[in-house]
């Protein structure tokens, strides 16, 4: 019972969203310790709760390839299917940067390409640094941003593939998406903006 998907869910990319993580995949996550004393039963609320005390993100780890608590909460999330409003709550939050990047997966993972990339791209300017466990168990640093970049552009994050997503430059092409303005050039026209009122400003002065 607790490995079902709930009866109100509906198909996600034409299929049962668990089964966006690969059959074997799942059954690791259904056969860790973690999954069966903390994720029996839990609703949304129950995930967010666990989701506040993560303290790291990854796949799986170790000779036996562990499902990292991280995983198995996406599971769960899979599981539950909690409605978009609920979701975006999750990434707009910012007190817990672990839940937020759990929402970023699950977003990534059920959302049709123009909203993944008009949500995900407002997190290019989130820095925050994040413990990402790897392969072999231990730990590396990564931020955010970076995360955010993968989910848009790898085909695999966190030891799963990905939906396919379609390249933002065809849905600029067809007017689905404005072109993308990245802060770095926004930054640019800013300054020349304040360049040009200085310079303004200084001829005015010179004339009178």
């Amino acid at each position: 019972m607790a490995n079902r998907t709930v009866n109100t869910a509906t198909t996600i990319h034409g299929t049962n969203p668990q089964n966006l993580i690969d059959k074997e995949y799942r059954q690791r996550i259904y056969d860790s310790l973690y999954w069966k004393e903390h994720c029996f039963a839990l609703t949304v609320t129950g995930v967010m709760d666990k989701a506040a005390n993560l303290t790291c993100i990854g796949g799986c780890f170790g000779d036996n390839k562990r499902p990292t608590e991280f995983m198995c909460l996406v599971l769960k999330l899979l599981q539950l299917q909690p409605d978009r409003q609920m979701v975006d709550v999750l990434i707009d939050q910012n007190d817990f940067k672990y839940m937020r990047a759990l929402a970023l997966m699950y977003f990534r993972l059920t959302e049709r390409p123009v909203d993944v990339y008009t949500k995900l791209e407002l997190l290019y300017s989130d820095y925050s640094k994040l413990r990402r466990r790897i392969y072999d168990g231990t730990y590396v640093l990564m931020h955010m941003d970076e995360l955010v970049d993968d989910l848009l552009r790898e085909q695999r994050v966190c030891s799963i593939a990905l939906p396919r997503i379609t390249d933002r430059r065809k849905l600029e092409d067809v007017g689905e998406l404005p072109p993308r303005i990245s802060p770095l050039d926004q930054n640019d026209s800013d300054s020349d903006s304040e360049s040009g009122s200085s310079s303004g400003s200084d001829n005015d002065e010179s004339g009178s």
